[in-house]
């Protein structure tokens, strides 16, 4: 029988998850995020909130007055107006997501080098990687909740599967801010981030976002249907209408996938920049 000396063996330390990728500590990225929120971009963060307002009132209720109602999700007429809401919310998330996962990052990533003394502590690179989409969800969440107010006060929500589509906002925009982290990692100049909004235009005019796709040819459909912002646009208009199917369902694993290989491209990004 073995004495017992008084002495405690020393254990070795318990394995980080995901190979040493996650710390556990995501929660000290946030708040730091909240208190630059607070102090210095409350109000450019703000300011996002009017541009899908400005259109919905331009071409919903302008526009709208002359087109009049419109074909909606599972066949029944809708006005023109909650024809594009919930695809102008899906923009609104799609935008906050990006430009919070791209621009910002890019200065923090190239500039502040912000990442690399993150990582020189304790916090691994997924900490920081989730930590920063976190806080662009946290401005998705802030549009699509006001925004969502926007069309109650309107009359443009006419079912209560609607109340889903604030949480559907936040899938969209951690899809998007996943990916637009991922993308900036490899950018290296801010000429780069131009290509931003040269993809974003496109998607936003296309994705069935002011008009259907039917008017194009059936090659042109395909390609916009492998848009992300046609799955987000769709999945909201169905959820607005309550006109739910196996293809909102479809939408919603499209934005897990692209939610899951944006963060852990990005997570590897990071990784494979500062901790070689």
């Amino acid at each position: 029988m073995a004495l017992d000396t008084g002495e405690r063996t020393a254990r070795p330390p318990r394995p980080r998850p995901f190979g040493g990728l996650y710390a556990g500590n995501m929660r000290a990225v946030l708040e730091r995020g909240f208190i630059v929120l607070a102090k210095q971009n409350w109000a450019i963060v703000a300011s996002g909130f009017f541009e899908p307002v400005f259109y919905l009132l331009a071409m919903g209720l302008g526009l709208g007055g002359l087109v009049g109602t419109v074909t909606g999700p599972g066949g029944r007429p809708i006005t023109y107006a909650a024809y594009i809401a919930p695809a102008l919310l899906a923009t609104s998330a799609m935008n906050g997501a990006v430009y919070d996962s791209t621009m910002n990052v890019f200065f923090k990533l190239r500039y502040a080098k912000l990442y690399q003394a993150m990582l020189q502590t304790s916090l691994g690179a997924l900490d920081v990687a989730a930590g920063e989409i976190a806080m662009a969800l946290v401005r998705g969440l802030l549009y699509a909740c006001a925004f969502m107010v926007v069309m109650v006060v309107m009359g443009l929500v006419s079912s209560w599967w609607a109340v889903l589509m604030v949480p559907a906002a936040l899938l969209v925009a951690f899809g998007f801010a996943g990916i637009g982290m991922a993308a900036t990692s490899f950018m290296k100049t801010f000429q780069h981030l131009d290509m931003v909004s040269f993809l974003l235009l496109p998607m936003f005019l296309f994705s069935s976002t002011l008009y259907p796709i039917d008017v194009f040819p059936v090659g042109v459909r395909w390609l916009i249907m492998a848009m992300p912002l046609w799955h987000g646009v769709e999945m909201m208009r169905q959820l607005s209408v309550g006109a739910l199917s196996w293809a909102t369902a479809g939408h919603l694993l499209y934005f897990v996938a692209m939610s899951l290989c944006g963060v852990t491209v990005a997570a590897r990004r990071l990784r494979s920049l500062f901790l070689r």
